[in-house]
């Protein structure tokens, strides 16, 4: 599909009749890639590596023409699936006219800006700028639901949120190589700036991308980092999740045991005959009390030797450590 737009009084407006000379493609149709081929004097090669997701970004200069790949987060991943995935822009910049190519959804151009645009220079600096501030917002968002499975997994004995997390976390690892790609590419536009035309308030501006890139990827660096060396962390919270909940079972089972062994012996015959000269309104109740209070006793001692096994273990475990003079860990 193909949009045309021009620059009016510092506002993108969508052109009517074809006239524009910014020209905006989201997934083109053969014939769009023909006419794109020819409008904008670039070869099938230079036009599949600016649909391809796994490009990577680089600036290529020709004469009064600049080819530029860069990667943004792709929204319609984001959107329909919930994952953070990475896609490609081709920009192919010209001193009179600007083409910009995507593979799923378009660039919006028309939305409101703070500022007035100056120039097609500044157009496409203050779109790398924006496609760089989704990052940041990306990166939010995946600490947000970083948190939120973090809670879950603590609670839990399954692999679902543990998966969720390896996610978040390989999504993560791929804004990091795609920021820094674009740092790369933005370097060789800062060493180009005098041979594209740039003027001096299009190349601070250009400093300034190139700031919020090195920022954003050095937060995105740190949240792959501590996602990454927590994870062995993680799958231990699930495996003693489950060695809890198999204690609390072993737990159940043994003091049941005592009560089915009273019970097995007894029996109801035998009990109806032990208690033949006592009312079976009071014989019953006594007998459910009784082996209540055989449960609770059974409880009480498991959990007092329990107890006493692991102050034990600790002793045995922190002692060593005081008598060679290092310091005991932190609970």
């Amino acid at each position: 599909m193909r949009k045309d737009f021009t620059i009016d009084e510092g506002r993108i407006v969508e052109a009517t009749g074809g006239n524009g000379h910014i020209r905006v493609y989201s997934a083109p149709t053969p014939e769009e890639r023909a006419e794109l081929m020819a409008s904008c004097d670039i070869d099938e090669h230079a036009l599949n590596s600016a649909l391809d997701p796994e490009e990577v970004p680089r600036v290529e200069i020709e004469g009064d023409q600049a080819f530029i790949i860069w990667k943004r987060p792709d929204p319609a991943s984001f959107r329909t699936a919930g994952m953070f995935e990475v896609s490609s822009v081709g920009i192919v910049l010209h001193r009179d006219r600007l083409t910009i190519v995507t593979a799923n959804e378009p660039l919006s151009l028309g939305q409101r800006r703070p500022r007035p645009i100056r120039s097609l220079h500044d157009l496409v600096l203050r779109e790398l700028l924006e496609m760089m501030r989704h990052y940041v917002d990306h990166l939010r968002v995946i600490k947000a639901m970083a948190r939120e499975v973090q809670t879950k997994l603590n609670m839990s004995i399954g692999n679902e949120h543990l998966l969720r997390m390896f996610s978040l976390g390989e999504s993560l690892v791929y804004y990091v190589n795609a920021i820094e790609a674009n740092g790369g590419a933005l370097a060789r536009l800062r060493a180009s700036a005098e041979r594209l035309g740039l003027a001096a308030e299009d190349t601070e501006l250009l400093d300034d991308v190139m700031i919020e890139n090195t920022q954003c990827a050095r937060q995105a660096a740190i949240y792959s980092q501590v996602l990454s060396g927590l994870m062995d962390a993680r799958g231990n919270i699930i495996n003693n999740n489950m060695n809890m909940l198999l204690k609390n079972l072993t737990v159940i089972n043994v003091v049941m045991l005592p009560l089915g062994l009273v019970v097995g012996i007894g029996g109801m015959s035998e009990f109806t005959m032990m208690t033949e000269g006592v009312p079976w309104w009071v014989a019953y109740p006594l007998l459910m009390l009784g082996l209540v209070c055989i449960g609770l006793a059974t409880w009480f001692v498991i959990h007092r030797w329990m107890e006493r096994e692991m102050g034990s273990h600790g002793v045995e475990r922190i002692a060593p450590m005081v008598r060679n003079g290092t310091q005991p860990p932190v609970p």
